[in-house]
């Protein structure tokens, strides 16, 4: 069986793509490498920010549903999204940086053996950042050339997600047996989980969290995670897999940037296998990923639809030099 190969994007939800935009674009330094709609709500933008190339594993994505609620924190929820960055230095820069644009951020604190920073955004989205400096296994991504953040403090790709869940026996045996991850440390009731080649690129930080309520899912929240697979033939051996263990699954989805299977593994927490390819840079070249509404081909007829129903964003960066600071 071929192992998933680490986190391949996380999707949330946000109040405001335009806010989305500018905190991603002129505060994390993240390149936005795709400005679509959700294919199943074409009302909706989906916004794809991700490394200088747009590799997989790299891109966090967002939906601005409209009229959607704020959602809460609790149990039962994918909690977290961590970034990589190169060096424990590097934290020490992100700190001064979120303190000087207002982030609201907890300060270097360590995990696991590894340096992190929390910090939230307008929408009390969670994240966090972890440091790369011992960190082996998969490998990470390029940082945008180009963005505010200079190189060697840069963000380079996704890290663990932080998956809060009550039933925790059940979750695990999910991870372990189906998904074929392995827990690899424990501290009180947080577990590290790892698949494939690892490291901070192929980890899942679980909490086994019963004194909270249910997560309620809206801005601010996460609404699920991928994972990577090769390509589409071993994305069916998944969806036989996945089919096997009487998971509920979409069974395959052809989402034109990657292919995709989705599941609800567990109360809450909705799980998707995605292809590391094609990839963004099919219809848009590398000097302007982005600027325009992209549109899978069979969305493109309904064009003029879509762009009467999504405000327009100002996403041109090709014409703009950033100063990194």
């Amino acid at each position: 069986m071929n192992h998933l190969k680490g986190m391949h994007h996380v999707t949330a939800i946000t109040s405001s793509a335009e806010k989305n935009y500018e905190f991603f674009t002129y505060v994390l330094g993240m390149r936005l490498v795709k400005k679509t709609v959700n294919q199943d709500d074409i009302q909706t933008y989906h916004l794809f920010f991700a490394d200088d190339k747009g590799s997989a594993g790299t891109d966090m994505t967002f939906f601005d549903f409209p009229g959607i609620p704020k959602g809460t924190h609790g149990t039962n929820e994918i909690y977290k999204t961590s970034f990589r960055v190169p060096t424990d230095a590097a934290l020490e820069y992100w700190m001064k940086r979120f303190d000087k644009y207002d982030v609201k951020h907890e300060g270097i604190t360590e995990l696991f053996d590894k340096k992190i920073l929390s910090f939230v955004d307008f929408d009390d989205q969670q994240y966090m950042l972890i440091s790369d400096e011992y960190n082996e296994g998969v490998a990470s991504g390029i940082p945008w050339q180009k963005g505010p953040v200079p190189l060697e403090f840069a963000i380079t790709g996704l890290g663990p997600i932080h998956v809060r869940i009550a039933q925790f026996d059940y979750f695990k045996e999910v991870l372990e047996k189906v998904m074929l991850f392995r827990e690899i440390a424990k501290d009180k009731t947080i577990h590290l989980f790892e698949v494939g080649e690892g490291g901070n690129g192929a980890q899942v930080i679980v909490e086994h969290c019963t004194d909270l309520p249910q997560g309620q899912q809206g801005y601010g929240t996460v609404h699920h995670a991928a994972f990577r697979v090769e390509d589409t033939a071993v994305l069916h051996e998944w969806i036989e897999r996945m089919n096997s263990f009487g998971l509920p699954t979409s069974g395959y989805v052809d989402r034109f940037f990657f292919e995709s299977l989705y599941s609800r593994v567990a109360n809450g927490i909705l799980f998707e296998l995605a292809t590391d390819g094609p990839g963004f840079m099919g219809d848009e070249s590398y000097e302007t990923l982005g600027e325009k509404l992209s549109l899978p081909p069979f969305l493109e007829p309904k064009r003029a639809e879509i762009e009467k129903s999504v405000r327009p964003i100002d996403t041109v960066r090709s014409t703009k030099t950033f100063i990194k600071e």
